[in-house]
């Protein structure tokens, strides 16, 4: 595993588990305890809008892996924010979660009239130690010029969309600037995802470079996103795929191969656009 060291000075492992809609009345604990004891995950990122904290949770306790080792995040859902409920709200999560801290708490979207307020409430919480770092997540440069007014405490990280088909060049570069770790989520763009010659896990230039290393496409798009400094969440419950997502350490990309896969943006988002989406996450 390879690490970043946030602002806080705490190390975060460069990939973790992503767990949205990894359902609560499934197997969800058995997936995660599988990429915690089997695959050697170490990061864990959750929300309360997922509903899955809870199993978050009993996973982690069930693993018999120390907790000082395990670096767990949740966020703060829209819905929480604008009912103004932050404190109330984040110490619902640890109750779900059965922890006394979490190491990382993120506003999930910037909700217009609410994230600034938010965020001071936040700081107040990392204040206390039950957070360990706060951040953002799905914020865009003018969100984060905006709570740069106020802020206190510069967001430990930002969690956005990023993906071959969306490189997010310059909120990667703000982020860096202001001292604040880049994250990926849909890292993979997802198999359904189409570029312009085809499923993005099938591009040419992408299964060329895999080919070179004897690695599959996905693989070297989350080496990708490494190599540019970025931490990164695949999700997955299929054992096979969450064991191969970990399998990144034992090669490295060159500068024109990492260049050659930033030629691969297309501006195309799979999710939401943060300046319009108005939903309950």
């Amino acid at each position: 595993m390879e690490y970043v060291t946030l602002n806080t000075g705490e190390k975060m492992p460069m990939l973790g588990l992503g767990v949205f809609r990894v359902e609560s009345d499934g197997d969800g604990v058995g997936t995660m305890l599988y990429a915690m004891q089997e695959a050697g995950y170490r990061s864990i990122d959750t929300a309360s809008a997922y509903d899955n904290e809870t199993i978050v949770g009993e996973a982690v306790r069930k693993s018999g892996i120390d907790r000082s080792e395990l670096f767990i995040t949740t966020k703060l859902s829209n819905p929480e924010q604008r009912e103004g409920n932050v404190e109330a709200a984040f110490e619902q999560s640890l109750k779900n979660l059965g922890m006394d801290y979490v190491d990382l708490y993120l506003i999930h979207w910037p909700v217009p009239e609410a994230f600034v307020d938010s965020w001071l409430a936040m700081e107040k919480i990392y204040k206390s130690g039950r957070a360990r770092a706060i951040g953002v997540s799905n914020f865009n440069a003018h969100h984060i010029d905006k709570l740069k007014k106020v802020w206190s405490v510069v967001p430990t990280l930002n969690q956005v969309e990023m993906h071959p088909l969306l490189t997010q060049k310059a909120l990667v570069q703000k982020c860096k600037d202001e001292g604040i770790a880049p994250q990926s989520w849909s890292p993979l763009g997802g198999s359904k995802d189409l570029d312009f010659k085809g499923n993005l896990l099938a591009n040419e230039v992408l299964v060329k470079i895999a080919e070179k290393y004897g690695k599959s496409t996905a693989q070297v798009i989350l080496r990708w996103n490494i190599e540019l400094g970025i931490v990164t969440i695949p999700k997955s419950v299929t054992p096979a795929r969450i064991k191969s997502n970990i399998d990144l350490f034992d090669f490295s990309l060159t500068a024109d191969e990492v260049a050659l896969i930033d030629g691969l943006d297309a501006g195309h988002r799979t999710g939401p656009d943060p300046d319009t989406f108005h939903g309950t996450f």
